[in-house]
């Protein structure tokens, strides 16, 4: 049996992706995704993690697990016109303030962990807050945040000319 798996993964073995839609309602085989990551050199996924420890007068210890509230920030996003629907939507939210549902969206994580597809991806609602605009010489910038707002689901994605197709994984009876 060969080995399909990937050695030491490249930071760009994790993809992030943006649907420029903000419509979640819409199904995720319709998004237009775009692809994060132009002119950004370090982003993360902060899980931020909610977990809360207990002493009680027994010097016994309880801990509870509340789960996450993960986000990420791209701090150097650079205002383009060229990223089309990414770019008009990011720049309404911004310079009209938009609030609510209006920057709702999803976001689809892509990990590039074996050398051919299908590849594991999750697909999440998230919000898309810029930070602000503006910055120094060299380029408007419009750094913003995702915060994911659940429902997400595991799947796996297929890339075609750097496209992805995501298609939601079948659960067993067991789950």
């Amino acid at each position: 049996m060969a080995d399909n798996t990937v050695k030491k993964l490249k930071r760009s073995a994790l993809a992030h992706y943006l649907d420029t839609g903000f419509d979640t309602s819409k199904e995720a085989s319709a998004a237009d995704w775009f692809l994060v990551g132009k002119d950004v050199e370090d982003m993360s996924i902060n899980l931020n993690p909610s977990i809360t420890t207990k002493k009680n007068i027994l010097d016994e210890t309880s801990v509870s697990d509340e789960g996450y509230e993960p986000s990420a920030d791209v701090d150097t996003y650079y205002a383009d016109p060229s990223d089309g629907a990414f770019y008009e939507k990011l720049k309404a939210i911004a310079m009209d303030r938009l609030t609510g549902d209006a920057c709702k969206t999803r976001v689809l994580e892509v990990l590039v962990d074996r050398k051919a597809a299908p590849f594991d991806a999750w697909i999440e609602d998230v919000v898309v807050k810029p930070q602000s605009y503006g910055g120094a010489q060299g380029g408007v910038r419009i750094p913003y945040q995702i915060a994911f707002c659940g429902n997400r689901q595991k799947g796996t994605v297929t890339l075609t000319d750097k496209k992805p197709t995501f298609t939601v994984a079948t659960q067993t009876a067991s789950e």
